[in-house]
């Protein structure tokens, strides 16, 4: 995702590298911190020191729970920003555990809380000359997820129930199993006139001309059945037949697309999303588009995302006038580079540096 950017190391442990990274915050719009929140005031780039040398930058520090939260010092990942958001209890069936998704919800949410964030700040320091600190918490992003559970246990007193596939106000709805390989469609109902619909697209007259079935509640009496009538029909049909087949009678009904198969979805070739970009190392590797377009092609990656450090001497001599020779030597001495240390690594490049 780091298409259309220009990449560089800095050791900021190392006085050369922190001086460097100052120099570069001088004349920078924003500075995005994803680090535990002690992190960068401990290596000396706290927002006091920065707003004393950049009084229009903005800073946004992007930390699981935010600076001044109870759990400040907890360190977390993706996982942890689930389970703390009250996903798990949520989701999954009524007799199962708390179920973990294990997608990092977190990082793609705070991104977006904290791109507007950031937005809002730029056009204030455009407007005063005057940049500011922005705490986000990434946990706090995760909430409106849980939204709904929140407003209905808070109303009810009770937890709600877990529905796995199927779902509180519609019956049936549910994913089910078609002809081939791992092939799966979603259906649902959201009406008496949809269900009717269906009953008689899977062979069931009986059921659409039965009145006391006309509600979801009542059918929720024979959910079950229902189920295996629509999953006999579907298995009869690949999921793209299926899907065709129950949408040209007007019911809900979509393809349970795998993640691979995205690569060859009609909807995002028709809509040119995946972009062939050459990348180092990788050669022609199809890259996601932005999901908003002014007009009918989608914007442009540029560039393919850098590689470790690829962009230190255009960085370093375009943005602060350094010299072929102050560059070679900074990499020498381990200030920048283009492969990642080991753990040994550092500490040996600490003892050879000349005292």
């Amino acid at each position: 995702m780091n298409r259309n950017k220009r990449g560089i190391t800095l050791d900021l442990k190392r006085p050369q590298g922190l001086a460097l990274a100052k120099r570069l915050l001088t004349g920078a719009d924003v500075a995005i911190d994803n680090y535990s929140v002690d992190v960068l005031p401990k290596l000396g780039l706290g927002y006091n020191v920065l707003r004393d040398i950049n009084p229009r930058l903005v800073v946004i520090s992007m930390s699981a729970f935010g600076a001044d939260s109870v759990h400040r010092d907890c360190r977390a990942y993706g996982s942890t920003l689930e389970q703390g958001s009250g996903l798990p209890g949520v989701i999954g069936s009524c007799d199962d555990p708390p179920v973990m998704s294990h997608v990092a919800f977190g990082d793609a949410v705070g991104g977006l809380n904290g791109c507007a964030a950031v937005l809002i700040a730029l056009i204030h320091a455009r407007n005063t000359g005057h940049g500011q600190f922005i705490d986000l918490a990434q946990i706090e992003c995760m909430m409106p997820f849980v939204a709904p559970w929140l407003t209905v246990h808070s109303i009810g007193g009770m937890p709600p129930p877990r529905y796995g596939n199927r779902h509180p106000q519609f019956v049936p709805h549910g994913c089910f199993q078609c002809a081939g390989e791992d092939s799966w469609i979603v259906v649902t109902a959201t009406d008496q006139e949809m269900w009717q619909r269906l009953a008689l697209l899977i062979g069931r007259p009986g059921w659409a001309a039965d009145p006391s079935l006309a509600s979801a509640e009542a059918r929720r009496g024979i959910e079950h059945l229902i189920e295996i009538a629509i999953e006999k029909w579907t298995l009869a049909r690949g999921p793209q037949e299926a899907m065709s087949e129950m949408q040209a009678v007007k019911v809900a009904a979509g393809v349970a697309r795998l993640p691979i198969d995205l690569l060859n979805d009609p909807h995002l070739k028709s809509r040119a999303f995946l972009q062939e970009i050459e990348r180092a190392f990788v050669g022609l590797h199809p890259q996601p588009s932005m999901p908003i377009r002014e007009g009918g092609r989608p914007y442009a990656i540029r560039t393919a995302a850098p590689t470790l450090g690829e962009h230190n001497g255009e960085i370093l001599s375009e943005l602060l006038g350094l010299s072929e020779a102050e560059i070679v030597q900074l990499a020498r001495e381990g200030i920048i580079g283009t492969a990642m240390l080991s753990q040994k690594e550092p500490a040996m490049i600490k003892e050879a540096r000349p005292n």
